[in-house]
């Protein structure tokens, strides 16, 4: 049954809206939940009917984060690095594919969950969500990223802050901060991100997938670096038959239709 399921999927115009199942538990983070999620971004990652991905929660949470209950049953410690080795590999996947990934948090984002919604390309969330960097609340330290993606964000000083207190923060703040993109009123989440979504899934495919993967490597390149990638970028993208479309739609002033070719 599909209540069965950590995990959901369903596409339909380029788009896949993958929704993190476990609302009971706050969308919290099992084996069952990452080994679907893990699965369900590999089959987006690899279908090229889809352009754009939505990842979100279902129920009150977008992802609180591990479940306690399941980690307190990792007593070996192979057994809790491979669970944290797996959980890894769901920022890798949504940072690594090349299709633009927009986290849709419809409610409270903490621990992994705040850092998984960190790792997305875009992130808009519904006024009345909370974010909370949950680990030391319970002993832990970050994973799933957090390490990597909060200083980058919000700064050293601000990220050891979030770190160490462990304090929930309102949309409002995660805003200021450059948490997320934009902050919209509960009942319209839905409807802005998809529409959101259609305008990512009608652009150019292989110019945003240059524009994904060179922007998250930006912060290891120095000039000289980012410029040859550039150049090599551009000369690819100047042969492609969407840049011969942009250009003739300009011409004729009509909206362009991209092929991912």
């Amino acid at each position: 049954m599909m209540g069965e399921q950590a995990v959901l999927l369903s596409k339909g115009s380029g788009i896949a809206t993958i929704t993190l199942n476990r609302p009971a538990a706050m969308n919290s983070m099992n084996k069952a939940l990452v080994d679907e999620l893990i699965a369900t971004l590999t089959e987006v990652k690899d279908d090229q009917a889809v352009r754009v991905v939505i990842l979100t929660g279902e129920g009150k949470a977008f992802c609180a984060g591990g479940d306690l209950f399941y980690l307190a049953s990792l007593t070996e410690p192979i057994a809790a690095h491979r669970f944290i080795s797996l959980a890894g590999q769901i920022i890798g996947l949504i940072m690594g594919m090349e299709k633009p990934v927009i986290a849709m948090v419809n409610g409270v984002a903490a621990g992994a969950g705040f850092n998984i919604a960190m790792a997305c390309d875009i992130v808009i969330a519904a006024k009345s969500v909370k974010f909370a960097q949950s680990f030391s609340k319970v002993g832990l330290v970050p994973d799933c990223g957090g390490f990597y993606l909060l200083p980058r964000v919000v700064g050293m000083h601000k990220a050891k802050e979030l770190m160490f207190t462990a304090d929930l923060i309102d949309a409002e703040t995660a805003l200021k901060l450059g948490v997320v993109n934009s902050v919209v009123e509960d009942a319209e989440l839905a409807a802005t991100v998809n529409k959101l979504a259609g305008r990512l899934a009608a652009g150019a495919p292989i110019a945003l997938a240059f524009i994904k993967k060179m922007v998250n490597r930006s912060g290891g390149l120095d000039l000289a670096s980012a410029l040859a990638f550039e150049e090599d970028m551009q000369c690819i993208c100047m042969q492609t038959a969407d840049h011969q479309e942009g250009v003739q739609a300009f011409k004729e002033k009509r909206p362009p239709v991209f092929q991912g070719k």
